[in-house]
């Protein structure tokens, strides 16, 4: 069986042991004789599933018990509207850090329904760095905070997070999330597509203060409504079974193989120094992103030539080292690697590197 190194990012690699388990559960789920793919989410063993992994998710993350856990669709992009919807309901403005295309986003589509301020921004050098936040230009009465941690496109990181008083702080953490320990009791709402650290797309993980629930907008969609899915324990409709089913093996992957966040992080920062250390040194390649600013999980970088970094890409692909190519946005190479992705993963690819690079140099 072929397997190679898969830098997407995302969907991205899910870890092995999770694969093989979910392959041997395939046809006949712990006896049911039946697959998680086909079971009715009302059924008492579904109920089993989803509740599992709704705790696992609170363990591992140690989620305080005044947050709601909402399992959901959409992608991380629904939220974009869901957070105005819901939470821009008082003064109707919120304070956006636009660090990146997903942050960007998130802030023209608040902006339809109440006021956006953009009160920082490091699109001035292609987003390749956290910008330095004043808090005396924080709208004092917003309804929220919003930022996107960790940007997979430009592969920068919030590694201190803005000082937002009582305004609820609103993160998006789609490609940061379980990677290393987050402090939830310092946010009001986070959120999070699946397909990058949690699991496989089609699953949307929000988590949600108690307090902020219930006030949305007159015009919000039922489906829209976070009160809708924190009532009905994520079961309102029909979830995203099957990728429920697989956050839940991830999450125990993560508990019981890997040991915790802590321990991940530890590992996740093991990569990342080899790789940026590689870049650092290197002849031939140079990583784009401020060093303070560097993400554990998105490692963009480049040769400074076009033709040089299409040929890396192609070099890369028949030696299965996958999906390296960067974001049509800005070019170049960019390595994701995310839990799933081994040491081994990543020690080979520096190798890999090096060699180009005496060939190319």
């Amino acid at each position: 069986m072929k397997r190679v190194y898969n830098f997407s990012a995302g969907p991205s690699m899910l870890p092995e042991p999770v694969l093989r388990r979910a392959a041997e559960e395939m046809l006949d789920y712990q006896g049911s004789g039946q697959s998680v793919m086909e079971m009715s989410h009302r059924s008492k063993i579904y109920e089993g599933i989803i509740q599992s992994a709704e705790c696992l998710l609170r363990e591992v993350m140690n989620i305080p018990e005044n947050y709601k856990v909402l399992f959901l669709q959409g992608g991380a992009s629904s939220q974009f509207a869901m957070v105005p919807l819901n939470l821009m309901n008082k003064s109707k403005k919120a304070d956006f850090v636009l660090t990146g295309q997903w942050a960007t986003k998130a802030y023209k589509e608040a902006a339809r329904y109440g006021e956006a301020n953009v009160v920082a921004s490091s699109k001035d050098k292609t987003f390749s760095y956290i910008p330095k936040l004043d808090p005396a230009s924080f709208t004092k009465d917003a309804d929220y905070f919003h930022i996107c941690m960790n940007n997979t496109i430009y592969g920068t990181l919030f590694h201190e997070l803005p000082k937002t008083g009582s305004v609820p702080l609103v993160a998006d953490i789609s490609s940061c999330v379980l990677s290393q320990p987050i402090d939830v009791s310092k946010f009001g709402l986070l959120f999070a597509g699946a397909q990058k650290n949690m699991g496989p797309a089609g699953l949307t993980v929000v988590i949600i203060r108690e307090d902020l629930i219930g006030h949305a907008m007159d015009i919000t969609p039922t489906m829209f409504n976070y009160q809708t899915h924190a009532d009905s324990d994520s079961m309102f409709n029909t979830p995203p079974c099957y990728a429920i089913y697989v956050c839940g093996l991830v999450l125990d992957w993560l508990k019981n193989t890997v040991g915790g966040l802590d321990e991940m992080e530890k590992i996740n920062r093991k990569k990342a120094g080899m790789l940026y250390d590689f870049l650092d040194n290197s002849k031939l390649f140079h990583g784009t992103v401020v060093k303070e600013d560097r993400s554990l999980m998105n490692i963009p970088f480049v040769t400074g030539d076009e033709a040089m970094d299409k040929k890396f890409v192609a070099a890369a692909t028949e030696h299965d080292f996958v999906n390296l190519k960067g974001h049509r946005s800005v070019g170049g190479m960019r390595a994701s690697i995310y839990n799933a992705m081994p040491v081994e993963g990543v020690e080979k690819l520096v190798d890999f590197m090096r060699k180009f690079e005496k060939e190319n140099a």
